[in-house]
């Protein structure tokens, strides 16, 4: 995978510049690390947002999107510190697209992969074989 086949769109609010370029730049690494080697993964978007005021201090919202096939993974985490809040959504995405490429490695636990399935595929295949042998 190329440099421009993996794209990553950041867009922070309520957080100073130096804050957002250390984040992007720890959403880079991760994401890169993450689809290094595989081809399922195409891009990304981060989203800082500022939804609301606590008591004391800012919450933050960081959801970090991944355009993955066959679906897109996303993961929502809110906190205090947005550096902090930005590493648990990254986690989180992680395990999911790790989550995803084991189920879609056992390609014998898909639907129509077991052996009862597999036995009714062969059963039609044969009766077709024998009609086509009749006519």
């Amino acid at each position: 995978m190329t440099e421009l086949d993996f794209t990553i769109e950041f867009n922070g609010e309520g957080i100073s510049e130096q804050v957002e370029a250390a984040m992007f730049l720890e959403a880079d690494k991760r994401l890169r690390e993450l689809a290094e080697g595989h081809n399922d993964m195409r891009g990304a978007a981060v989203n800082v947002r500022l939804p609301a005021k606590a008591e004391s201090s800012f919450i933050y919202e960081v959801t970090v999107v991944v355009y993955a096939r066959p679906t897109n993974i996303a993961a929502s985490q809110k906190g205090a510190d947005p550096v902090i809040t930005l590493n648990d959504s990254l986690s989180a995405v992680e395990r999911q697209v790790r989550e995803k490429r084991e189920k879609l490695g056992k390609f014998w636990e898909r639907p129509g992969n077991d052996p009862v399935a597999q036995e009714i595929v062969e059963t039609m295949a044969a009766n077709e074989r024998e009609l086509k042998d009749l006519d």
